[in-house]
């Protein structure tokens, strides 16, 4: 059983609202079973999901341990580009998901891994998410760590808390950017309005966000980008390009309306990763070509 406190800064709002736009992993009808099993408290008393709250009311959320899946090995390709007793780094493929989750049970990388690797992954994100020690969106391309055993997970997770894990990705944006490179510096939350959502945002839960960027080349109606993320939100990038008005190509959830669908999903790549090894201290890092989707459209773009 975990607790979540939270504060009440919108006494006009439902509380299943307030509850899930707060915690990233709950939606409202989850909410609403918790405050009906007696879950929920607001300052030391459960309440009812009709309760009125006030400004400032603690609200305190008892989450129970989650049941975990039973995940299953599954023989799908996947290209390993480096890998030793510790760690692998994978090269993902555009449209496989990370790991299990709900309507995405099978396929998955997670899947793929348990196959490969059997029980020689680290345990510390439970049976769902065995050696994910970070992730990319579904529809993103490109490099990411997984870790064999504990020690090298929480030496890597370290690494990634202190900003010393090196990330870069190459992405097509829409517009074109008139300055050479540039740093968006906006915290990152929730969206209130949709908790599948993030937005740029300094109201409730939030966290800072630091992404720098430098022009690889301007086309017609597009700029093609490096990132490199300073911090690791969830969907940063594409937060912060649509932020700044130049949302990734083909992105359809932070995009235009009328998103490129030839794409299948946003043009980002992370092509590039750098970190200390958790059992030798070397520093390694490592490259990942930009996939065929990604190179197709630049040509397309160049008029080739």
């Amino acid at each position: 059983m975990r607790e979540i406190r939270l504060i009440v800064d919108n006494p006009n709002e439902r509380i299943d609202k307030i509850i899930s736009s707060e915690i990233e992993d709950i939606s409202r009808s989850g909410v609403q079973s918790l405050i009906k099993d007696g879950l929920v408290k607001a300052n030391g008393k459960i309440i009812l999901k009709s309760a009125k709250l006030s400004q400032g009311d603690e609200i305190v959320v008892s989450i129970p341990n989650p049941v975990e899946l039973d995940v299953l090995a599954e023989n799908i390709p996947i290209d390993i580009v480096y890998e030793d007793d510790d760690l692998l780094v994978v090269n993902k493929k555009k449209g496989m998901v990370v790991h299990p989750a709900l309507g995405n049970y099978n396929g998955t990388l997670v899947n793929a891994l348990m196959y490969h690797c059997g029980n020689s992954l680290s345990g510390i994100n439970g049976v769902v998410r065995p050696g994910i020690v970070h992730r990319i969106d579904k529809d993103t391309s490109g490099l990411l760590i997984v870790a064999k055993n504990d020690f090298s997970h929480t030496r890597l997770a370290e690494q990634i808390k202190e900003h010393s894990f090196k990330r870069e990705y190459r992405a097509v944006v829409y517009g074109k950017i008139k300055t050479d490179e540039g740093t968006v510096d906006a915290p990152i939350g929730r969206n209130p309005n949709d908790r599948k959502k993030m937005t740029v945002t300094s109201v409730g839960s939030f966290r800072n966000a630091v992404t720098h960027y430098v022009v690889d080349g301007l086309y017609d109606g597009f700029t093609e980008i490096t990132l490199r993320l300073e911090t690791g939100r969830t969907h940063q990038i594409r937060v912060h390009m649509a932020y700044i008005g130049h949302p990734v190509a083909g992105d359809v959830v932070y995009g235009p309306k009328k998103a490129i669908t030839s794409l299948n999903g946003q043009c980002l790549h992370a092509g590039l990763i750098g970190f200390i090894h958790p059992r030798t201290g070397d520093y390694m890092e490592f490259r990942a070509p930009l996939p065929e989707y990604f190179t197709n459209f630049i040509l397309k773009l160049r008029g080739a």
